[in-house]
This record gives structure tokens, C-alpha cells and sequence, in this order.
């Protein structure tokens, strides 16, 4: 392995046997929590590599979507913006994905993958958010 004068990993393989440890974000690299204001479509703004978003309880109906953009200084257009639903899910039919990633944000879809005349979304969505760094342009 390589490293630079700072003492970073240049090239080489970064691997974990740790059972509970892993490779992450220390608390540190994390923004600070945010909610949604106004519905589900609002925007908001979570800079660092992880953080936690809650959605906006606003109706979301059967088979509908709705879009929201993340600002976050971190995120470059190369990156990979991963997600997980910490809490909030409807009949495990509600799910949420990154749609779109450009410098300075993302954006992320919540679905109501409910059949029509289903049930509707009108829970907090809790969403945990990681950025991987990809080098890519």
C-alpha cells in the first residue's frame, strides 16, 4: 500500500476483518439531522459524507411518487450516493432511491409502491444517506 505525505491511502486495498467495526464515517463526517418542511417534495440541505433525513408526513398516495433534492456540498457529480430506510415504511411497499446525482446535490425518490386504491404514505420516512467518493468526473 501507498500512502501521502498526510498519511492517506494512495493506492493499494483497504480491507476489514472486524465483525462490529467495518469501514465507515466516523460521527464526525455526518451532517446534521434534517427534516422536511411543507411536503414531500420540499429540498433540503445535509452537507457531509453520511447523514439522516425525515421526510414530511404530507399524503402520499397509492402508486405515486415524489422527488426531493438533497443539497450537500460533499457530493461530486462521479459519486455514489447510497441509501437506507431506517424507519417508516408502509406494508414494506415504500421504498427510496437516489435518482440523480450532480455536483453539490442529489436527488431522491420516495415511491408508494402500494397498488391503486392502496394505502396511502403519511408517515416520517427515515433515510440514512452515505457518499462514496469515486474519483470519477
Amino acid at each position: 500500500m501507498a500512502y501521502n505525505a498526510e498519511g492517506w491511502l494512495t493506492s493499494g486495498t483497504l480491507l476489514s476483518n472486524a465483525p462490529a467495526g467495518g469501514i465507515g464515517y466516523t460521527g464526525t463526517a455526518g451532517g446534521t439531522a434534517v427534516t422536511q418542511a411543507t411536503n414531500r417534495a420540499t429540498g433540503v440541505t445535509c452537507s457531509g459524507m453520511c447523514g439522516k433525513i425525515t421526510t414530511d408526513t404530507t399524503s402520499l398516495a397509492a402508486e405515486i411518487s415524489a422527488v426531493f433534492t438533497v443539497t450537500n456540498t460533499s457530493v461530486a457529480i462521479g459519486d455514489v450516493v447510497i441509501l437506507s430506510q431506517r424507519s417508516g415504511k408502509v406494508a414494506l411497499n415504500t421504498s427510496v432511491e437516489v435518482t440523480a446525482v450532480a455536483a453539490g446535490s442529489f436527488d431522491i425518490t420516495v415511491v408508494n409502491g402500494n397498488a391503486a386504491g392502496g394505502t396511502a404514505e403519511t408517515g416520517a420516512i427515515v433515510i440514512n444517506f452515505a457518499v462514496i467518493k469515486t474519483g470519477l468526473a
